[in-house]
């Protein structure tokens, strides 16, 4: 028994001092033929997604907050510091490739405290621009599900996203960008949330639950699968989606979006009129009173005892 291990380990080791002679490019043309022969399956391509998470100067507390959640939720981010001009989006490819990195995800904040959000692919496109309402984050929200540190996550899309050719786009997008590579660095090989996006009202809710698989108050009983809200929420609403990255042709551009400038506008516009209502009222009154007045008689008491 010991001569034939002997002789089994003596041809592995002349194999192998062959094969080391050999370019690997020559090696995976001989696989590649002798593969072509047999209905062996073809190799798997690997999902080498990784993303590159950054803002822009003047975001609050709870936008930070919200790309930390992100940034924990998702182990293939890369954060980079903020981008000091809003201006010059075009330096965000740039960026991207120096990171290494084939997706963006690029929080910009304007005035009174609204936030958009880029979701591009680097360094072609296309890319997204979105309005983020309604944040909560999971400091705040508290919720009693909980997930593993660096656990990939099951991204599910709602069937709406299949009805209009944008959002079959921006499935396509946020599955490049939200899912997490199997050998992702910090990932761990573990599946035990799930990251939800659906479409209600043209607008886009993000959610995040925990997949518990036993139920907390029995845990000695038969295994049911339900499911617990983590957080953190948000609210995206589509604004226009660019054939490249942070530039080009507009491909989609959403005939229902109002700015909240536009918002604010007009509620200042609603005030202003109720102004010039009120003061149009005073001055119709005091014409009134006016055209009413009757003239003094030679009588009157002013006229006798002046």
């Amino acid at each position: 028994m010991a001569s034939v291990l002997k002789t089994r380990s003596a041809n592995a080791a002349k194999a192998d001092a062959k094969g080391k002679g050999k370019r690997r490019l020559d090696v995976d043309e001989d696989n590649d033929e002798l593969m072509a022969g047999t209905d062996a399956p073809p190799k798997r391509k690997k999902n080498k997604q990784r993303v590159l998470l950054l803002s822009s100067r003047g975001i609050t507390h709870r936008m930070r907050h919200l790309m930390n959640d992100l940034e924990a939720l998702l182990p293939h981010v890369k954060k980079d510091s903020k981008l000091d001009s809003k201006s010059h989006l075009h330096l965000l490819p740039e960026l991207a490739d120096l990171h290494n990195c084939n997706n963006t995800l690029y929080f910009e904040a304007r005035r009174h405290e609204d936030l958009y959000l880029w979701a591009a692919k680097t360094p072609n496109g296309p890319s997204i621009k979105m309005h983020v309402q309604n944040v909560h984050t999971m400091d705040e929200l508290k919720m009693t599900g909980n997930c593993l540190k660096g656990s990939r996550g099951i991204v599910s899309f709602d069937e709406s996203f299949d009805a209009t050719e944008w959002g079959r786009l921006t499935k396509e997008v946020f599955t490049h960008i939200f899912g997490v590579p199997p050998g992702a660095r910090r990932a761990k090989p573990f599946i035990d949330h799930i990251l939800t996006f659906s479409i209600l009202d043209s607008r886009i809710w993000f959610r995040n639950f925990q997949i518990m698989e036993k139920d907390p108050l029995q845990p000695n009983g038969p295994p049911q699968t339900s499911l617990v809200e983590i957080g953190p929420r948000f609210v995206l609403t589509p604004i226009r989606i660019f054939e490249g990255a942070f530039s080009g042709a507009t491909v989609f551009s959403n005939p229902e979006f109002i700015s909240p400038a536009a918002v604010r506008s007009a509620l200042k516009r609603e005030k202003g009129d109720k102004y010039q209502v009120r003061k149009y009222t005073d001055a119709e009154r005091s014409g009134r009173r006016e055209r009413r007045r009757r003239e003094e008689e030679d009588l009157a008491v002013g006229n006798v005892f002046a």
